[in-house]
C-alpha cells in the first residue's frame, strides 16, 4: 500500500514540478522532523535555491510555510534577518574568515523568526580549511539553526561534509518545464520567460530578473550596445562599457559615482543596519567590523553576478545571430529584438560570431577572476566589434 500523500504547506507549492523533493519536505514539515542540516543536489536549474527559500519559510513561519505572512514574505524578497544565503565570496571558494563570521553569528539568538536558517551554495566550493571550520557547527548546531547547503554532485563536495547532511536529490527540469514554471511564477509570457532563463540560468533567478525593472534594462542595454557596434567608433564602445557597468551598478543598489551617493543611501549602510537590526545593544564593536565587512564582500559578489547577467544576455543574442547565420530551423531566443539579431547575421559571418561568442567567454572569466569590470567590458565589445566586422571574402 503507498503511503498517503502529504499535506503540502503553501509555501512548498513552489516545488510541483519537483514533486519528490515537495512531498519529502512537506512530510517533515507536518511531522515535526526536520533535520538540523540538508544537502540538496541537483544539475544548475532545478531549483535548489528556490526550495531552500520554501523550506526556510517553513521553519522560520509560525504556521509552518502559510507562504502570506510576513515571515514568508521577507524570506521569499530574501529580507529576513534570520535567514541568511551565503555565497562564496572569492573566485576560487570560500573565505575562511567568511566561514569564521558564520560560525560567530550562530549562537546569536534571532532576530525576530522561531529559529534561523543559513542556506550555503556553491558548496563544492567549500575547500578543507574553510569545510573543518564549519564541521562541527553543522554536526552539532543550536536547535534553533538549520543548514540548507546547495551544490550539484557528491563527487564535488567533501566527504566530511556531505557525511553530516541529510541528501536530497533534484531532478533535472527540461527547458519546457522551466518555461512553464516561470510563466506561471510571474505572468510572464513564453518569449519573457525564454529571455529571463538564458540570461538569470534558473526559473527562480529568471522571476527575479523579470520582478526587477533595472536588470531587464541592464539587458536592453546590452542588446542596443551590441546591435551598434558595427558603426560606433571607439570612443562609442568605450562610453557604451562605462554604462554597461553603471547599469549594473543600479540594478545591484550601488551608486554609480562616490559624488552621487549620500550616506543615506549607501547600500553598505543599509544592509549593515538590515543584518543588525534589533541586536545593536549586543554587539561588540568588532563584531559590528566584521558583519561590515562581510556586507561589503557580499555586496561584491552581488556585483559580479550582474555583470555576469550582463555577459549572458550578450551570449544569448550572439547564439541567435549564429543560428540565423546558420539558417538552423530553430526559433531564436531574443524574438523581441529578431529585426536586429537579423540585421547582425546579414553583416557578419559564422567565423565571426565564434569569435564573439569567444570574446564574451573571455570577459566572463576575467570578471571571475576579479578583473576591473569596466576593462573587461571594453576589451570584450572590442573584440566584439572587430570579429563581427567579417571581410567579405569570408562571408
Amino acid at each position: 500500500m503507498s503511503e498517503p500523500a502529504p499535506q503540502v504547506p503553501p509555501a512548498l507549492s513552489v516545488l510541483d514540478d519537483q514533486p519528490m523533493v515537495r512531498d519529502f519536505l512537506a512530510r517533515a514539515v507536518t511531522d515535526g522532523r526536520l533535520s538540523h542540516a540538508y544537502l540538496f543536489l541537483g544539475a544548475p536549474g532545478s531549483g535548489k535555491t528556490e526550495a531552500a527559500l520554501a523550506l526556510a519559510e517553513c521553519i522560520v513561519c509560525p504556521n509552518d510555510g502559510c507562504g502570506k505572512c510576513d515571515e514568508c514574505i521577507r524570506v521569499r524578497h530574501r529580507t529576513h534577518p534570520d535567514v541568511r544565503v551565503i555565497e562564496p565570496e572569492s573566485a576560487t571558494g570560500y573565505l575562511v574568515d567568511q566561514v569564521r563570521e558564520l560560525i560567530d553569528d550562530i549562537p546569536l539568538s534571532p532576530v525576530r523568526g522561531r529559529a534561523k536558517v543559513y542556506i550555503l551554495t556553491n558548496v563544492g566550493l567549500l575547500r578543507r580549511e574553510a569545510a573543518n571550520a564549519l564541521l562541527k557547527t553543522i554536526e552539532e548546531p543550536p536547535p534553533d539553526v538549520t543548514f540548507i547547503l546547495i551544490g550539484r554532485t557528491v563527487d564535488a563536495i567533501l566527504p566530511t561534509i556531505v557525511s553530516r547532511c541529510q541528501r536530497v536529490s533534484f531532478r533535472i527540469v527540461s527547458p519546457g518545464i522551466a518555461v512553464k514554471s516561470v510563466e506561471r511564477a510571474v505572468g510572464a509570457t513564453e518569449t519573457e520567460a525564454r529571455i529571463a532563463l538564458a540570461v538569470a540560468g534558473t526559473p527562480e533567478r529568471a522571476g527575479e530578473f523579470l520582478r526587477s525593472s533595472s536588470r531587464r534594462q541592464v539587458r536592453r542595454l546590452m542588446v542596443r550596445t551590441i546591435t551598434e557596434l558595427a558603426r560606433d567608433d571607439e570612443w562609442d564602445v568605450l562610453c557604451s562599457a562605462r554604462s554597461l557597468v553603471e547599469a549594473v551598478w543600479e540594478a545591484v543598489g550601488r551608486p554609480a559615482s562616490k559624488s552621487k551617493a549620500s550616506k543615506a543611501d549607501d547600500p553598505v549602510k543599509k544592509a549593515l543596519e538590515e543584518r543588525i537590526k534589533g541586536q545593536e545593544d549586543y554587539l561588540s564593536r568588532g563584531a559590528i567590523t566584521q558583519i561590515e565587512k562581510s556586507v561589503k564582500r557580499e555586496l561584491t559578489a552581488r556585483e559580479r553576478s550582474g555583470m555576469m547577467e550582463a555577459l549572458a544576455a550578450a551570449e544569448s543574442l550572439l547564439r541567435d545571430v549564429l543560428t540565423s547565420c546558420e539558417d538552423v530551423p530553430t526559433p531564436i531566443v531574443n524574438q523581441d529584438v529578431a529585426d536586429a539579431v537579423a540585421r547582425i547575421a546579414a553583416g557578419t559571418c559564422t567565423g565571426g560570431v565564434v569569435r564573439a561568442l569567444e570574446a564574451v567567454g573571455a570577459a566572463a572569466d576575467d570578471i571571475a577572476h576579479n578583473v576591473n569590470p569596466q576593462l573587461a567590458f571594453e576589451v570584450m565589445l572590442l573584440c566584439v566589434k572587430e570579429a563581427l566586422a567579417c571581410p567579405p571574402s569570408f562571408r
